[in-house]
């Protein structure tokens, strides 16, 4: 089964009137992880919040597509339902709806009317990817996120990942703020999913988290633009030498946006 494609092409966002993209052009298909990296300040969790929707950044220019659809005249639930995911850096916490509630609703949303995923159905694919996650299963009847540990957080963000199953998921430095031990059990989830029918781009500042979750490409984001790409290799360099000579090589002063 082969997947979906979302194509970013010259990409520029602005927010409050300052362009914070610059020009950004990317390929993510099914089966393909990429990885976006660079440091901060350079556009990278600007560039998932484009692609979803959020009402603050304004596309100036440039095009995103799914399939060929054009993603910037959805609605965010319509972005949802074309098979585009956000593990987002800061989930929101939701008083008054269950983290079950809130997963099984998600589903229903993307079936149609009368189509909806049987109550035991999704206890069972609930609770199984919950023991995969290694997840407290307690926490399914626990207000959305409220009272959650930033990792228990980040377990939940890949536990909506593994039942959704988007075509598409943009994960939006899911690794900060995890320990060690959150942090492969949150890898596990993400490879689980690697299979033909679906693309991932990670979005991250560390290196640590391509050790376990190993990248097909690999692309460096600064000043509000892709300015390397490459495969699993340059994580190595990266890693070794840091970003100081992608710098030297393309005369970048100060790698940030805006400046």
């Amino acid at each position: 089964m082969s997947g979906s494609t979302l194509e970013i092409k010259d990409l520029h966002v602005e927010i409050d009137g300052k362009e914070i993209l610059k020009g950004v052009n990317l390929t993510v298909k099914g089966g393909e992880f990429h990885a976006i990296m660079g440091p901060n300040g350079t556009g990278k969790s600007t560039l998932a919040s484009a692609i979803m929707g959020h009402p603050k950044y304004e596309v100036t220019k440039g095009q995103i597509l799914m399939d060929g659809e054009d993603v910037l005249e959805m609605e965010v639930d319509e972005r949802a339902k074309a098979g585009l995911f956000l593990a987002m850096q800061y989930p929101s916490e939701i008083s008054g709806v269950t983290t079950s509630d809130f997963l099984r609703s998600s589903i229903n949303a993307h079936r149609e009317e009368g189509d909806e995923i049987p109550l035991m159905k999704f206890i069972k694919e609930m609770d199984a990817a919950m023991d995969y996650l290694e997840m407290d299963k307690n926490m399914s009847q626990r207000y959305l996120n409220e009272g959650f540990s930033g990792g228990e957080k980040k377990r939940n963000e890949i536990l909506q990942l593994m039942l959704l199953k988007p075509a598409i998921g943009i994960l939006d430095e899911i690794d900060s703020g995890l320990d060690i031990d959150a942090l492969k059990v949150v890898s596990k989830g993400i490879n689980k999913l690697r299979n033909e029918a679906f693309g991932c781009l990670i979005i991250t500042h560390y290196q640590r988290l391509l050790n376990y979750v190993k990248p097909d490409f690999v692309h460096v984001m600064m000043q509000g633009r892709v300015v390397k790409s490459g495969g699993p290799e340059l994580v190595e360099r990266l890693e070794s030498e840091g970003y100081e000579w992608i710098k030297q090589e393309l005369g970048i002063e100060d790698e940030t946006v805006g400046k």
